[in-house]
């Protein structure tokens, strides 16, 4: 996870984990070095960690206290305190602008909910003792994110992490593809062989697609990008040029030979190779967006129509129109046109949308994103909008 030096608390809403004071008990930060904290920062982060959340945005039935248990996300224990999860920064005091993680929170902890003067704040409780009485501890630990809690059920979006992918141009199309399997199959599986041409560029592992799909704008119709439909991983065994691989004939094109790790989908010629990324995901807090966020679902990933809870979507706004990863996003159904038939001229009238759901953007691209539907009371499909909730 990388760490930015820079530390400004200058942000009006959400500024510096309450862990990332230092008390007068002298609770320390691991790493601490990496943060040159001054003295009237550290005011700062203080007076707006302590600010919290209204009183009215508490759960109906929320806790005084919860153990963190395991298989607990950031977002369910933020729908246990807060009837607007995604103000769970403002309920925990984080700093967004330079701490990307939900502070590091693991199972067996006890966060305790302070209600005092009006407000409510979220405070992480250490027991001491033998008599199992609990010091309120404003802290952080900086270690590995994937030590703690997931903002989100990871098992419901990693194995899109590699596999939905959009590209900006119709790069895929000039990437190095299979020509052929061993002993001429048609379709290829695990553990076979196939042979392919094109630049590998010095690389060894590849994930590979089929033809990409243009993704268009719902509105305008413009491309936004270009989604390949996943089909697995390959391995390098052999280069075309290696020993024993010579051409019979001068003149002879001798392609690398591959080898099927993994499959989604059967593999088979024409199909392109895309090296391996790198682990892009960071468990970022579920948040809403800093200002305005308008858009369109652009489409259901994979062959479905329609989206439910839990299932992936593209939307039409990426990294250039202020996009990013963890925000929370609200669904809303187009209202109906329908005639008015208790008016005598019957004119066509427009029901209002009605908000119907929510989504959680996990990855952004350039121009689009991918989303996870968190809740929704309707199936979402193509042009359906959102907005910050």
């Amino acid at each position: 996870m990388t760490r930015s030096n820079r530390f400004s608390l200058s942000t009006p809403r959400a500024v510096a984990v309450a862990a990332l004071l230092a008390t007068s008990a002298g609770v320390a930060m691991a790493q601490a070095g990496n943060y040159p904290i001054t003295p009237s920062q550290r005011t700062t982060a203080q007076k707006v960690a302590e600010e919290g959340v209204p009183l009215s945005e508490l759960a109906p039935n929320a806790p005084d206290s919860h153990t963190v248990k395991p298989g607990d996300t950031l977002w369910d224990i933020s729908k246990l305190f807060l009837t607007s999860p995604w103000r769970w920064p403002e309920l925990w005091g984080m700093n967004l602008d330079q701490i990307r993680n939900p502070h590091l929170i693991y199972p067996g902890q006890v966060l305790f909910l302070d209600k005092s003067n009006g407000r409510a704040r979220l405070r992480l409780g250490e027991p001491i003792g033998s008599s199992g009485t609990t010091r309120l501890s404003p802290r952080v630990r900086a270690t590995d994110v994937n030590n703690g809690i997931p903002a989100v059920n990871l098992a419901q979006i990693e194995p899109f992490l590699n596999e939905a992918v959009i590209f900006d141009t119709e790069e895929l199309n000039k990437a190095p593809r299979i020509v052929s399997a061993q002993e001429n199959r048609v379709l290829l599986t695990r553990g076979e062989i196939a042979y392919t041409r094109g630049d590998l560029k010095g690389l060894d592992h590849f994930r590979v697609f089929r033809e990409p799909t243009p993704l268009k704008d719902p509105t305008t119709d413009e491309i936004l990008g270009y989604e390949g439909v996943y089909l697995g991983t390959v391995e390098l065994t052999r280069r075309g040029d290696s020993p024993g691989a010579s051409p019979m004939k001068k003149g002879d094109i001798v392609p690398d030979t591959v080898t099927v790790t993994s499959t989604r989908l059967e593999m088979r010629a024409g199909d392109r190779l895309a090296p391996m990324p790198t682990r892009e995901f960071v468990n970022h807090v579920p948040r809403a967006p800093n200002g305005e966020m308008n858009g369109q679902i652009v489409e259901v990933y994979g062959e479905a129509l329609l989206a439910g809870q839990n299932q992936i979507v593209s939307l039409n706004r990426g990294a250039r129109n202020g996009m990013e990863p963890g925000f929370v996003l609200a669904l809303w159904r187009d209202g109906r046109r329908i005639v008015d038939k208790t008016d005598p001229k019957a004119p066509t009238i427009k029901l209002p949308d009605e908000r119907h759901g929510l989504l959680y953007v996990f990855r952004v691209f350039n121009r689009m994103s991918y989303a996870l539907v968190l809740s929704v009371k309707d199936p979402v499909a193509r042009g359906d909008r959102f907005t910050a909730p």
